[in-house]
């Protein structure tokens, strides 16, 4: 077993310590286990070869230091992925993006990955549908 240190703010870590109650735990350790467990079997299992759309969205505070610079420079960087961004504003410090994606399944999850794994990115929800899973009802229809 290895011994892990995190650092969580105070309120959130008040309101774990209320869930924990709540869900029985003897230990923030023993639930912490079982977030991550989750999270390991929540991952989708996207494969890095073939095509993809995806829509990623995330809920991220602006306050954070250049993040705002750092997901546009990001999105920039993959500009030949990325069809579209929707950004709003939830109140004075969050803010909700959703970035349609659609390209290498392999470069869709890196995008993704590198976005929410920014500090002060939190919420994020990576949904995928494989481009083979998209199916053309051509019925002799066409469209000039």
């Amino acid at each position: 077993m290895q011994r892990v240190t995190i650092s969580i703010d105070d309120d959130l870590s008040q309101d774990f310590d209320r869930l924990t109650h709540e869900q029985g735990y003897t230990s923030k350790s023993e639930a912490i286990r079982d977030l991550i467990r989750t999270a390991v079997a929540a991952r989708p299992n996207l494969p890095v070869e073939g095509a993809c759309v995806a829509s990623l969205s995330y809920v991220y505070d602006h306050h954070v230091r250049a993040l705002a610079q750092r997901l546009i420079e990001l999105q920039h960087d993959h500009h030949d992925i990325v069809v579209a961004t929707t950004h709003i504003h939830l109140n004075h410090d969050s803010c909700l993006e959703t970035v349609i994606l659609k390209g290498p399944a392999g470069a869709v999850r890196a995008l993704a990955d590198a976005i929410q794994s920014q500090r002060g990115v939190r919420f994020a929800t990576l949904n995928v549908i494989g481009v083979t899973a998209v199916h053309s009802h051509d019925h002799g229809h066409h469209h000039a």
